[in-house]
């Protein structure tokens, strides 16, 4: 039996879809490289109701990806640099049972389709220097651009910038 996927573009009503998505994904994605609390800390941040709707409304595009009709990922991206058209692609995350079925770079695929149409040339994400996801983003065509560790509270994030030309 095939199983359809899909991807709708996210509006604030999806909120809570999101919510749900981080919360199944943020603690396996993260928990053999950061503590819990540092975890707990950046998604409480990031991932309530009011900062993912100021998110949005800075121009963040979300975007939901469904297996049928159960939601089974997101990502979202956002101008980085207008001038020189580079995009930044902010969030990208599938359930843990649903990584390996090709559905991330489908997802990435996506949003890459989106960027280009909008006229972006370039489209750059962070990656955390130990996250497995890297070997990821490489088979897909991103290079390491630059390293830089941005604080968030009193923790770091110590990432990759990675970046391809679309």
């Amino acid at each position: 039996m095939q199983i359809s996927t899909s991807i709708k573009e996210a509006t604030t009503e999806d909120i809570p879809v999101l919510i749900n998505l981080a919360e199944a994904t943020w603690s396996p994605t993260y928990r053999a490289i950061l503590s819990q609390e540092q975890i707990d800390y950046m998604f409480d941040v990031i991932y309530t109701k009011e900062a993912l709707l100021q998110q949005m409304q800075e121009g963040q595009q979300f975007f939901i990806m469904y297996e049928g009709s159960r939601p089974v990922g997101f990502a979202s991206y956002s101008v980085k640099y207008a001038p020189e058209k580079v995009y930044k692609l902010n969030k990208i995350y599938l359930l843990p049972e649903c990584q390996g079925k090709g559905y991330g770079r489908y997802l990435l695929k996506a949003v890459e389709k989106k960027v280009k149409q909008a006229g972006g040339a370039i489209l750059d994400l962070n990656v955390n220097r130990y996250n497995k996801a890297k070997d990821f983003y490489e088979r897909c065509g991103y290079h390491v651009h630059q390293q830089e560790d941005i604080a968030i509270g009193p923790y770091w994030m110590n990432d990759f910038v990675m970046r391809k030309s679309l």
